[in-house]
């Protein structure tokens, strides 16, 4: 019998998971199915560049997957129910299956990451916009298309997408009055040469910046503060941060206050031994003790232990350990400025940073690099596949899962 493995999520972590697993198992002892609800691989740390008016090189999963042994299933995941080890989906636009379909499955890596979150402010869901996903992106890209020179727009959140979105959009639209609104100083986390560097670009690209300033409410053509102000706003981006997918909250898996699945550090549910959590969407403790912060770079190391350990654990074979920690953050700054603040191994900035064009530069190839690793899941890797070592459970021939 093969041993069943669904990934459900096909961004950075899920589809490099499965591809890493399909590079690592004979695919006669092996059934892969990545549920996604798109059929292209959506480069969300270019979301930005979307909503700014440029356009990306579509990436099909169906090729990026032929010939590995990955089914690529396009649905949305309404359900999962790790008790039976089963996952509810559903077609998306799909021709021919009407109703929900059922995936079984021996061993689930889940992936569903996050999405917007609003913070429950008030107007933010009927009045702003997002850039967390395509569809978002693409919804801000035609409503900033639609502008009229001066318009003004107002991005709330000083954070890494904050930075990024509002310089790309000021970059792109010079003629529009654009604004950031921080919670705290701008770039307060940054080192003396990151925030020197960072204050020069936004002030270069005019735009204002509103700081120690909490937004409380959104209208159709204003931003309200805390403190009683307005700011006047035709567009309104919401970059404060992100929600994870709720389906694991709704299940009996052990999750956070966020509710990210609790992992041990390979990736493994600590109460369900047959479920693996990736990316946004897992608590896992870094260096220091702290929890990996949501990003890209927690993701694909955490892809890579997940993928490795169920590969180990179903030949028999040691658990290898991947060392999960950070050595910089990258911050595009449109497309002719960026930042690269190096950083401890858990994430506090040092004195060292990358500024200006090389920075830039430097910010490509990472985001390259990263949709390289997805587009070629089984290239770049060597082949170590071994054959799943199997174990007689009544009348059932079960795959080993246990370490």
């Amino acid at each position: 019998m093969e041993h069943r493995i669904v990934v459900l999520g096909a961004g950075y972590t899920g589809a490099l998971a499965a591809g890493r697993l399909a590079k690592r198992l004979h695919h006669e002892d092996v059934a892969i199915t990545l549920v996604n609800p798109e059929p292209d691989f959506v480069e969300r740390v270019r979301l930005h560049q979307i909503a700014a008016g440029q356009d990306l090189r579509p990436r099909p999963f169906d090729e990026m997957f032929a010939g590995t042994g990955v089914e690529v299933k396009v649905a949305k995941v309404t359900a999962v129910d790790v008790d039976r080890k089963a996952v509810t989906v559903a077609a998306v636009n799909g021709p021919g299956r009407e109703g929900p379909e059922e995936l079984e499955y021996d061993t689930l890596v889940y992936a569903l990451g996050s999405g917007w979150n609003d913070g429950g402010v008030a107007g933010t869901a009927e009045h702003a916009d997002e850039i967390s996903s395509r569809p978002g992106a693409l919804r801000l890209r035609d409503r900033l298309a639609a502008l009229d020179a001066g318009r003004p727009v107002v991005v709330v959140g000083g954070g890494l997408t904050g930075l990024e979105a509002a310089t790309e959009i000021a970059e792109a639209r010079p003629d529009l009055d654009v604004a950031l609104a921080a919670h705290g100083a701008l770039g307060d986390w940054l080192s003396e040469k990151g925030r020197a560097h960072l204050r020069k670009v936004v002030d270069g690209l005019g735009i204002t910046v509103h700081e120690h300033t909490a937004v409380n409410g959104v209208e159709a053509d204003r931003v309200t503060t805390a403190d009683g102000r307005t700011i006047p706003a035709a567009v309104t981006v919401w970059t404060t941060g992100f929600a994870v997918h709720p389906i694991a909250g709704a299940t009996t898996l052990e999750v956070a206050d966020q509710g990210r699945i609790v992992v041990d550090s390979t990736m493994r549910s600590v109460s369900h031994p047959d479920v693996y959590a990736v990316g946004d969407a897992a608590m896992a403790i870094g260096p220091g003790d702290k929890p990996l912060r949501m990003s890209c770079a927690s993701g694909v190391p955490m892809a890579w232990q997940a993928a490795d350990t169920i590969a180990a654990r179903l030949t028999g074979t040691k658990v290898p350990h991947v060392s999960i920690h950070y050595s910089q953050q990258c911050i595009s700054l449109g497309r002719k400025e960026g930042l690269i603040q190096f950083v401890t191994a858990d994430d506090r900035a040092v004195d060292r940073a990358l500024t200006g064009r090389l920075a830039a530069r430097y910010k490509e190839l990472i985001c390259k690099g990263a949709a390289w690793g997805v587009a070629n899941p089984t290239l770049g890797m060597p082949s170590r596949r071994r054959r799943v070592v199997r174990q007689e459970t009544g009348s059932r021939a079960r795959t080993q899962a246990t370490a």
